[in-house]
């Protein structure tokens, strides 16, 4: 619901720390070209920055604009809840400067949800004429999608009863909105530098990892680095303490990592 909650006067929602001001959860994954282009007449082209973004929520304008993004070359989705994909429209003035249209990533449910909501973007009969230029692509179980020679893997999860889809790219992994990893999910997690990992609140939840059950995940997949996010207005950026190496996350927090791996979890990239 984002922090502040609306109509909320907790010391979380009142506090003073602009870490607790927390927006919808979604990541952009950022990396500049390494493999040597040419362009038309054999000279070596500039290197390309390259942007993946994982989840358009109801937020995604302000993030984007925060962040200075204005090129996506794709776009994964975890699920199909509202505070995940409704900033979708958004895409359209990045969309419209791009020569191709730009893939969308997203399980059955979720792609079924986004072109329901969105008719006037996916619909063939639609006559919107300024339509986000984009193409949905639908994913399942493990599947590995190359964008730019990097290769992004969904993961599969439980939230709740609903299986959604967690993505690991070269050393790094998110895993949003989550309170289960199947064994098969977990074989996927291995040698990892960076997680970034569901964390709600201190109190067990149905469908989302509490403070308790996410420091678990943590100590079975022993990355470098870990990071807690989608955290409600129960967690106080100030007064929470985390044992070594988990952090809590921040809106605009940048983190460095590995993403050049050309193997990941066993799928090797063609």
């Amino acid at each position: 619901m984002g922090v502040p909650t609306l109509g909320c006067d907790c010391s979380v929602c009142t506090s003073i720390d602009p870490r607790d001001r927390r927006s919808r959860p979604s990541i952009s994954v950022t990396w500049t070209d390494s493999v040597t282009r040419t362009d038309g007449s054999g000279r070596h082209a500039p290197a390309r920055n390259r942007c993946v973004v994982i989840d358009t929520g109801p937020d995604f304008r302000e993030q984007a604009l925060r962040e200075g993004i204005r090129a996506v070359d794709a776009v994964f989705y975890t699920h199909s809840h509202a505070d995940h994909i409704l900033g979708l429209d958004d895409l359209r003035p990045l969309t419209f400067r791009q020569p191709a249209k730009v893939p969308l990533y997203a399980d059955d449910i979720t792609a079924g949800t986004l072109e329901k909501i969105f008719d006037y973007t996916f619909s063939p009969d639609s006559e919107y004429p300024n339509r986000a230029r984009v193409e949905l692509h639908r994913i399942s179980g493990s599947d590995v999608i190359e964008v730019a020679g990097v290769g992004f893997q969904r993961i599969p999860l439980r939230h709740g009863r609903l299986e959604v889809g967690g993505f690991r790219f070269g050393s790094a992994a998110y895993l949003t909105d989550m309170n289960g990893i199947p064994e098969s999910s977990l074989e996927l997690l291995q040698n990892l530098d960076v997680l970034i990992l569901d964390a709600l609140r201190p109190q067990t939840h149905p469908s989302h990892s509490n403070v308790e059950q996410a420091i678990g995940w943590v100590e079975r997949l022993q990355p470098r680095r870990a990071w807690f996010t989608h955290m409600s207005h129960e967690i106080s950026h100030a007064k929470t303490v985390l044992p070594a190496p988990i952090e809590l996350a921040w809106d605009g927090l940048a983190i460095e990592f590995e993403i050049s791996l050309r193997e990941i979890a066993g799928a090797r990239l063609s």
